[in-house]
């Protein structure tokens, strides 16, 4: 009996492969010595190339057919694959995952299932297995530690540093004032987490879980004030990282150097389970182009929450810490918590108020990875009632310079008789103005937006009401937010109502400041003006109180006197300021600049004008080579092509 017409396509394409050459993979390199060196993958003898024809990534090698790390369709890739079955393609990096990778060709035969670029979504299960690579891809053994980066302790003096390595043993730093001469120690402790401390899907599941690695800390102490220093981790056995260098902390310098942002995330040279942030390639090149001018002034980042965006797919983060390694090795890089670090639905304080706040963005990691991967100043933590260690680095404070820095959790009780409350009202309550005459806030969820997301206004009415009071009796300078893709700055407000500027006025007092700065690299965006093909998707009028929205993605640049803070917005597609606000210390904003894209202001002189220039060049052409900006840049920049200022709508899950 002849096989049905349904049938007839699958039946010839199996004579095809019998008959026809075998298809062949080849990888090289297949030893890595570090996680930027690329990777060049060949196939040749392709029966009947198909645009639905994939490249899947696994690791470990032996992984089920069906739990890649990701995929490419070769065909957008390679413009010699539908012609003749052929093609190379090279990723740019692939990350340590402390288990060797292995790659598969598929064929896809149905595009009805799409992600969220409407891009086709392949099922391995509906796929046809082509060809395997006959060897794995590993990382050269004894090489020294991955993903380093810095952070502040409590203490002026010291200075913290943790890094990955694939096993438990015992690591050190070693750092001293000359590159060569790296006299003192200091060992590292040691943690790590397991699948069994994940409290959901897909984090605990196998589709999520990778070997996290081990989690090295290490305190390097008796620093002198403002002065580079050099630095290696790692240890004899397990090799030697490279030599890194920072500037020491000097509290007494009478000025501020911080570079901010919210929701940067992350990119990956394939698409995996949910779309990465390519734009976070533009926000690093650019902080790096301004960590380098600043030649050996002292400076950090603040991240404040959506850090990584992994959701419970633990390769995610590997991506992150190798996007920012390059700036966190130099500088300190300070996080708050945010939704897509801990929720989950049995995280302990979801109060009746919040049940439409709280869900699952957490992808079941429950704030494990965030707490064990990053050690941030103070001892603030969280019991998750269950097996998963205690959520740490919730909320906590410290002087940089002339400024006070506050850091509160969005995620965990903050509400008056809360261990947060309590911290946040004496944190306030107990600066110096003397020390440090600016103070701003940071946390995620804001306080203050004109983007349409009702899910989170019960959670704004709780921070006006309890939290709002204590920054305008305190007089805090800043209020700083991520969590809304945009950039925005209000006035000086307090309950909705803007205040003087003049401060001759008899009504005149300090008010905070909000600005809304989520702009790091996530592109779910709400909409605020009309677009031309979608008439229907809401407005946001933007009222008095909103003098500044902008719609770039980007970062802040923080620069304090003791006279006057600074903060600027600066755009990735330019690497330019696009607005600016300037804080005496009395409170009064002097300077409220909209700055349109295409007049923005003057750059801030942090070095002479030729230096600026040359940092500028040698950090374009050393830290991200041209295959990096045209592979992963590409479709981010396309997107904006096409559609202008405008980005899809914001959807609740995704911010």
């Amino acid at each position: 009996m002849p096989p049905p017409a349904a049938l007839l396509p699958a039946v010839l394409l199996i004579i095809i492969l019998q008959t026809a050459a075998k298809p062949t993979l080849t990888i090289t390199p297949t030893i890595l010595t570090n996680p930027s060196e690329p990777i060049t993958i060949t196939w040749s003898d392709i029966p009947s190339p198909s645009p639905l024809d994939y490249l899947a990534i696994y690791s470990p090698p032996s992984s089920p057919f069906d739990l890649f790390i990701g995929y490419v369709f070769l065909s957008n890739y390679s413009q010699t694959h539908l012609s003749s079955g052929s093609g190379s393609l090279s990723f740019p990096s692939l990350p340590n995952l402390r288990s060797n990778y292995s790659f598969r060709i598929f064929r896809w035969s149905d595009s009805r299932h799409h992600d969220h670029d409407h891009n086709p979504l392949p099922a391995p299960k509906s796929s046809l297995s082509l060809a395997s690579s006959p060897v794995e891809v590993g990382f050269a053994p004894a090489r020294g530690p991955d993903q380093v980066h810095l952070s502040f302790t409590d203490l002026e003096d010291e200075m913290r540093v943790l890094f990955l390595a694939g096993d438990g043993e015992k690591r050190h730093v070693r750092y001293g004032l000359k590159e060569g001469e790296l006299g003192e120690t200091a060992d590292a402790n040691v943690e790590r987490y397991e699948r069994e401390d994940m409290c959901d899907y897909p984090a605990n599941g196998t589709i999520g879980w990778r070997d996290p690695g081990w989690i090295h800390d290490a305190v390097m102490t008796n620093l002198k004030k403002g002065v580079r220093y050099y630095y290696q981790v790692g240890s004899d056995s397990g090799g030697w990282s490279k030599t890194y260098s920072f500037i020491s902390r000097n509290d007494a310098s009478g000025e501020t150097i911080a570079f901010l942002f919210g929701d940067m995330g992350t990119s990956t040279p394939y698409r995996t389970y949910y779309r990465t942030q390519d734009e976070s390639i533009s926000t690093v090149k650019w902080i790096l182009r301004d960590i380098e001018a600043l030649g050996d002034k002292p400076a950090f980042v603040s991240h404040i929450g959506d850090i990584s965006y992994a959701r419970g797919f633990s390769w995610v983060w590997d991506h992150f810490f190798n996007l920012i390694e390059p700036v966190a090795s130099q500088v300190p890089y300070h996080v708050c918590i945010g939704n897509h670090e801990y929720d989950w639905p049995a995280q302990p304080w979801k109060p009746d108020w919040a049940a439409g706040v709280y869900g699952t963005d957490g992808g079941g990691e429950c704030g494990v990875p965030y707490s064990l991967k990053f050690h941030m100043p103070g001892n603030s933590s969280e019991p998750t009632g269950m097996r998963a260690p205690a959520t740490r680095n919730l909320y906590y404070s410290f002087d940089a310079g002339v400024v006070h820095f506050l850091y509160i959790s969005t995620e965990t009780n903050f509400l008056p008789g809360s261990k947060q409350y309590d911290f946040i009202k004496n944190d306030l309550e107990t600066v110096d103005r003397q020390k440090t005459p600016f103070v701003v806030v940071q946390g995620h969820r804001p306080m203050y937006t004109t983007s349409y997301e009702n899910r989170d206004k019960p959670m704004r009415e709780k921070f006006q009401g309890h939290l709002e009071p204590l920054f305008v009796k305190n007089n805090v300078t800043l209020a700083l937010w991520g969590h809304v893709h945009r950039y925005e700055r209000f006035c000086p407000i307090n309950n909705f109502t803007c205040g003087s500027t003049d401060s001759n006025c008899e009504t005149w007092e300090p008010l905070p400041i909000h600005v809304v700065i989520g702009m790091g690299g996530q592109d779910w965006q709400p909409i605020w003006q009309p677009r031309e093909n979608h008439l229907t998707d809401p407005i946001f009028p933007q009222p008095e109180r909103s003098l500044y929205r902008g719609g770039e993605f980007g970062y802040t640049r923080l620069l304090a006197t003791r006279e006057k803070l600074t903060l600027t917005y600066v755009g990735n597609h330019d690497g330019k300021e696009h607005d600016m606000v300037e804080v005496l210390a009395s409170g009064r904003v002097v300077i409220k600049s909209e700055i349109s894209v295409a007049e923005p202001v003057p750059k801030l002189k942090l070095v002479n004008e030729s230096q600026f220039t040359t940092f500028v060049k040698v950090a374009s052409i050393v830290v991200f080579g041209a295959f990096v900006g045209y592979v992963l840049g590409y479709v981010s920049r396309a997107r904006r092509e096409s559609s202008g200022k405008n980005w899809t709508p914001v959807k609740s899950e995704e911010i």
